[in-house]
């Protein structure tokens, strides 16, 4: 039996998918402590620390399936359409300087291997997380690679269920996965860390008629919890 192909952030799918916006606003997790916050993404703004409120109530549910001292650590929520569109059309432009040969639909695809597409990207609709498992301690259980380690650098071993990794990174991600899984989330098969719920990725993989989230275009309130304009 053949594994299922992976569906990437290009599948043209994707674009079909009708945004029904809820109009749920971007909070701020540092007003969640019983989260654990990372600042490896950290911004002056502090996006990296906001997600729709819909997804913080996934979190605490998601952690409480997790066994006793085991807790999230939170790498980055929102991205700013911005900020997406300079890492994607970085890595592009990386990808088409070690492979002149290919076509720029194909260069669109592997790109979308590691970074949405700024116009499908769940990051940008505060509907995304990335995130990895810490211990009592607070030390970063293995999981096989860094959070956002590229194809490239980890010889595939961000996949998900990349079949070379060690029993014991795979009994980690197994536990992230269930933990996350349960409370309504669907990973990108690309990216072990990566999170989302209510994005057009979302709806694709659970049949929903279409996204409760849609791109947000946030740069910062005096006013936490204000929703973002809808870009």
């Amino acid at each position: 039996m053949t594994a299922e192909p992976i569906v990437l952030m290009s599948d043209r799918r994707l674009l079909a998918i009708p945004v029904i916006e809820c109009g749920e606003p971007l909070f701020d997790l540092h007003k969640v402590p019983a989260l654990a916050l990372d600042a490896r993404q950290a911004d002056p703004a502090g996006a990296y620390a906001r997600l729709r409120i819909g997804l913080v109530d996934r979190l605490l549910s998601a952690q409480e399936l997790l066994p006793a001292r085991h807790r999230l650590l939170i790498v980055e929520g929102y991205r700013p359409l911005s900020l997406q569109r300079h890492y994607f059309t970085r890595y592009a432009a990386e990808l088409r300087d070690a492979n002149p040969s290919w076509s720029e639909e194909h260069l669109h695809v592997q790109a979308s291997r590691s970074l949405a597409p700024p116009e499908v990207a769940p990051h940008v609709c505060g509907a995304a997380v990335d995130l990895t498992l810490i211990d009592a301690t607070g030390a970063e259980l293995d999981m096989g690679t860094p959070v956002n380690a590229g194809p490239e650098e980890s010889g595939g071993a961000c996949y998900t269920h990349h079949p070379a990794i060690s029993s014991q990174t795979r009994a980690n991600r197994r536990l992230l996965a269930q933990a996350m899984s349960a409370a309504g989330f669907i990973n990108y098969p690309t990216e072990w860390w990566h999170w989302s719920y209510g994005d057009r990725y979302w709806a694709l993989a659970t049949g929903a008629p279409a996204a409760l989230y849609g791109p947000l275009d946030w740069h910062g309130s005096a006013e936490d919890g204000t929703p973002g304009r809808p870009s």
